[in-house]
């Protein structure tokens, strides 16, 4: 569900329970049903009748129909909590499902057993307080450790049996490295859509799958209250070290952002990192479990804590009248300034990481603009440009080409030629049905904590 208000929210739910009672529109033949319970089924079918109790109620008539006890799943059980945390109709939602899973997963004799997935645990949330004592396997648990994901053996199998062996060492760095329990094993999600992408495109880069699947705004929240000890912690993980830290097992929504370090369980149970050592205290060895998700962490959240370090110096709006004007030299100023306080993975990192970090950066500044647009690497033209921004009050457009440079000298050349490119390759033409008042371009070249900004 993904509604703003809680009213849209559950009228979201309701249509869902609808549909599902609809796939039961075959029970209106069944010889064990009377025809209240085909009524029951039919009304629900249409939005009618007691919708809290919808599970219960299709899992009664399936036990009628079938003579035996149903099973229910249930998928990011807390994925309605969070949106209703991020939009402010928390204690509303936490109600109705208390109601809807203590109709169907305790006063339900017609159930045979349910499995509930999500990235909290259970046994605090109170809508759990009705349940019998659910049993909780988390990710640090050993029992079913291995049936979270794909082995090792699992992949080479699997690749092999698709005719895809050669892309065992690209399938391993970029979706493995997940640890459940004692076991390794890669992310299912992105290994089913890669090896999709490899037999049925000619496609052979891989492609950051997980990032779609799921919201940021929670760990957005954190950025903006982070201080430089977790930014440098940040930084130390995206340089390929271990941060050692002790973790809230039983976080919930309303007490998530009581403290600024629950960042750190946030990001461990949600999948951003993974463990490699576990403690008697409650600490871990934390970790980016591969990288998938160091791209994740250099054009997303590093990005956020960038940003966080320019707003602090009171240079946030500095940077956008430079930007939306075109004054090159303050823009230039305003970055130099985060790049000197930002964190230390400008030290380090390989040429390609280099130019994935500032890239993220900027989007990072640039996505705290309301009422902006802003698109990373799309096709315009004849090629794809890095960043694309439309301000949608002020019918304006904005086209950034990122360059990273090996030597200072090169910055002013570098970001010549970044322009030089939009030009060339007609970037402009990416904004052809917005028909903006004007279209303003920025080359930015950057190196180590320097950088230089052309515009024309």
């Amino acid at each position: 569900m993904s509604g703003v208000s809680f009213e849209e929210a559950r009228q979201q739910l309701w249509s869902s329970v609808a549909e599902a009672a609809e796939q039961l529109d075959h029970l209106q033949e069944s010889g064990k049903l009377n025809a209240r319970d085909k009524k029951k089924i039919f009304d629900l079918s249409e939005g009618k009748g007691n919708q809290q109790e919808g599970l219960r109620l299709m899992s009664r008539m399936l036990y009628k129909h079938y003579g035996k006890k149903a099973i229910i799943l249930i998928d990011e059980y807390d994925a309605p909590l969070q949106k209703a945390y991020e939009n402010h109709y928390y204690d509303d939602m936490v109600a109705l499902i208390r109601q809807i899973f203590g109709y169907a997963l305790k006063s339900n004799d017609s159930l045979f057993f349910s499995v509930m997935t999500g990235c909290m645990r259970i046994s605090k949330e109170s809508i759990f307080s009705d349940l019998n004592n659910p049993v909780i396997h988390s990710i640090s648990d050993e029992q079913f450790d291995e049936w979270f994901g794909f082995t090792d053996a699992e992949m080479v199998q699997m690749l092999g049996d698709l005719g895809l062996a050669g892309y065992y060492d690209a399938t391993r760095e970029w979706y493995d490295g997940y640890r459940f329990g004692q076991q390794d094993v890669y992310c299912p999600w992105d290994v089913i859509n890669w090896c999709s992408q490899l037999l049925n495109t000619s496609d052979r880069i891989p492609q950051n799958f997980w990032v779609n699947s799921g919201g940021t705004d929670i760990i957005r929240q954190f950025a903006e209250q982070a201080d430089s000890i977790t930014r440098d912690q940040i930084g130390a993980l995206i340089e390929g070290r271990v941060v050692r830290r002790k973790l809230a097992p039983d976080l919930t929504y309303r007490d998530m952002m009581d403290q600024p370090e629950n960042i750190w369980s946030v990001l461990y149970t949600s999948g951003y990192l993974t463990h490699r050592a576990r403690y008697e205290d409650g600490s871990y060895d934390l970790c980016i479990p591969n990288r998938e998700v160091k791209d994740i962490f250099i054009t997303k959240i590093d990005a956020w804590f960038s940003a966080k370090v320019l707003d602090d110096g009171d240079g946030l709006e500095e940077f956008f009248i430079a930007f939306t004007s075109g004054n090159a030299e303050t823009l230039e100023d305003c970055l130099n300034y985060c790049l000197g306080e930002s964190v230390s993975y400008l030290d380090g990192g390989n040429y390609e990481d280099k130019e994935t970090f500032y890239h993220g950066l900027l989007l990072g500044m640039l996505s705290t603009r309301r009422g902006w647009e802003i698109r990373s690497e799309r096709e315009a033209g004849n090629g794809r440009a890095d960043i694309t921004a439309f301000d949608l009050r002020r019918k304006e457009a904005y086209v950034i080409e990122v360059k990273y440079s090996k030597h200072n000298e090169d910055l002013t050349a570098d970001a010549r030629e970044a322009l030089n490119q939009m030009n060339r390759l007609r970037y402009d033409q990416y904004f052809s049905q917005r028909s903006p008042k004007n279209i303003r371009h920025y080359g930015i070249a950057f190196c180590l904590k320097q950088c230089r900004v052309l515009t024309e």
